[in-house]
């Protein structure tokens, strides 16, 4: 039977409050852990930031003390929740091999979204983004060599191809064509709101990321890439978070939130194969079940509506970080060439595309540089390929 949050009672949030020794925890094992493990820490560090900061968001327009007091109390846990998650992470473990890890966490969730999403544009949508997110891998992997003389793969393990995706210079567009159409709250489903909320909350956090960890690198090579690519990140959210339907309440866009992390952690505890980090998953759903049920009770009395009326009678089937090669590929060979306009997308630059492009890579840009650097000093650029040749060849050869 299918698991329904909204049927359980989790820990009371008065029993959630954990002491310091409780919240340092140790972090996985850079060279032993699955790199899926990291990828669900990423991702889960990103659901709690984006949660923290949307209860910030909502407390500085709430003019109700009672439910801004509230807020604070499952906010204070949410802070403790995400210092658990990304702790996890191994402090010996580099920049740029945790931004090689937040590139496969964007390529293989976003592609598994891209997947499971039923609704055609929203569905359109993250089959765009995960070509950039793709391309953003293999310059990032060729930095990394360049740098430290390491190989991606052994981050990536051979889960995630490391080539060439829709080339990072085409990804600057007008600010304008970088804002979609939102799904209508009233009939989208309620797996497509987990779906633009995960995702945005993803790319979020590799925004945030970026902007704080480029300038500290000396290696100019590095510092211009995460600036390059730190500027397609907010790009990317603001692709992403505009498919959220404006029209949501605060009390509903709450539950929402709540009801996604319900949803993931449940889902990466049953696909999480480090048992120690799957009773922190276990751990924080249910706490997540009384943080859902407190927001529940906030929509019944300040919205007039009953929770059930926007979120889904049961979890949809678990969120899976698995390989997505057979999609990046037919992706490659199929919308290689597109590019948005408006809200929508074509495969022909228009006047728009053009003049960012004219203006912004008026020098050759980073994203390309590094490609360069890695043949001058190695003779060739670095590739994780499992499955032949990539088809973006075809258009290097049509762009060159």
């Amino acid at each position: 039977m299918a698991f329904n949050p909204l049927e359980h009672r989790g820990i009371p949030l008065d029993d959630q409050l954990r002491d310091w020794s409780e919240l340092d925890v140790a972090p996985i094992d850079p060279d032993k852990a699955d790199p899926y493990t990291r990828c669900r820490i990423i991702t889960m560090n990103g659901i709690e930031v984006e949660a923290v900061m949307f209860s910030h968001h909502f407390n500085r327009i709430c003019p109700d003390l009672e439910v801004k007091q509230q807020l604070a109390r499952v906010r204070y846990i949410e802070q403790q929740q995400q210092k658990v998650v990304n702790w996890l992470l191994p402090g010996q473990a580099s920049v740029l091999e945790t931004t090689i890890a937040y590139e496969q966490v964007a390529v293989d969730l976003t592609g598994w979204v891209a997947r499971m999403e039923p609704d055609p544009y929203l569905k359109q949508a993250y089959e765009f983004g995960v070509l950039e997110d793709f391309d953003h891998l293999y310059r990032y992997a060729n930095l990394y060599e360049m740098i430290e003389h390491r190989k991606a793969e052994k981050i990536v393990d051979q889960l995630t191809e490391i080539t060439p995706g829709r080339p990072t210079y085409l990804h600057h567009r007008d600010p304008v064509d970088n804002v979609r159409e939102p799904y209508d709250r009233r009939t989208a489903e309620p797996i497509s709101k987990l779906h633009a909320l995960t995702i945005m909350s993803a790319e979020q956090q590799t925004m945030n990321f970026y902007m704080n960890v480029g300038p500290l690198y000396m290696e100019p090579i590095a510092r211009q890439l995460y600036q390059e690519i730190g500027l397609v990140e907010e790009e990317h959210v603001t692709h992403y978070e505009s498919l959220v339907d404006p029209g949501e309440t605060w009390w509903e866009r709450l539950v929402n939130h709540e009801y996604n992390e319900c949803y993931l952690y449940y889902s990466f505890m049953q696909t999480e194969s480090d048992p120690r980090v799957k009773g922190i998953w276990e751990l924080h759903l249910n706490m997540e079940l009384e943080h859902l049920r407190l927001a529940c009770d906030l929509m019944r009395r300040h919205d007039g509506r009953d929770p059930e009326s926007v979120l889904a009678p049961a979890l949809p089937e678990p969120v899976t970080f698995e390989p997505n090669k057979e999609l990046v590929r037919h992706l490659l060979a199929t919308q290689l060439d597109l590019t948005t306009l408006g809200t929508g997308y074509v495969r022909e630059a228009h006047e728009r595309f053009e003049k960012m492009q004219n203006k912004i890579n008026a020098q050759r840009d980073a994203g390309e540089r590094v490609i360069d650097e890695h043949r001058e000093m190695f003779g060739q650029e670095y590739r994780l390929e499992t499955d032949g040749p990539n088809p973006v060849e075809r258009l290097r050869e049509k762009t060159a």
